[in-house]
């Protein structure tokens, strides 16, 4: 696997990704596909605002996955705490991407001078919980019946990692 940098190129395969992640799981909670627009929208906000989007290519040049990470929330005082994703295809799992990614996405977060990453994980995703915990992340809390999806509540759990230890 070869990690890259992805722009708007990779829009149409980021687009396959997300859209199988909302029609198939709960790994995202939404619940309508999303359209080449919004991935257009999405591109130009990470790039406007220098949130990396990386991406995970095979030996053909298939993306495998992705991984980025924008604001937790828009106030001031959140601005060293950076939310992030990473998903990746159902073609490529079991196969080590995640861990490939989940690694870039923390250095890219700390080679940009963020303090604390969070990780909003479906409280059911036990191999999503799993992948975090080997990267250091710990449990912080549980929103109870937070979301609504496939006629259910649904918990979601919060992970956080603090990438740095300094103060401001």
């Amino acid at each position: 696997m070869q990690l890259i940098h992805c722009d708007i190129t990779h829009a149409g395969a980021i687009l396959a990704i997300f859209n199988h992640e909302i029609v198939n799981s709960t790994s995202i909670y939404d619940y309508e596909p999303r359209t080449m627009e919004y991935m257009d929208a999405w591109f130009a906000g990470k790039m406007r605002d220098g949130y990396p989007v990386l991406g995970a290519l095979d030996d053909d040049g298939t993306l495998a996955g992705f991984a980025t990470y924008g604001p937790f929330r828009n106030w001031p005082a959140y601005r060293f705490t950076v939310e992030h994703s990473v998903y990746v295809a159902p073609d490529f799992r079991g196969r080590g991407v995640s861990k490939l990614l989940m690694q870039a996405v923390i250095e890219a977060g700390r080679d940009r001078g963020y303090h604390v990453m969070i990780g909003v994980i479906d409280a059911a995703n036990a191999i999503s919980k799993r992948l975090h915990e080997r990267f250091g992340f710990r449990h912080a809390g549980t929103l109870r019946q937070a979301g609504y999806k496939f006629e259910r509540w649904l918990d979601v759990d919060i992970y956080e990692l603090l990438l740095s230890p300094r103060t401001r």
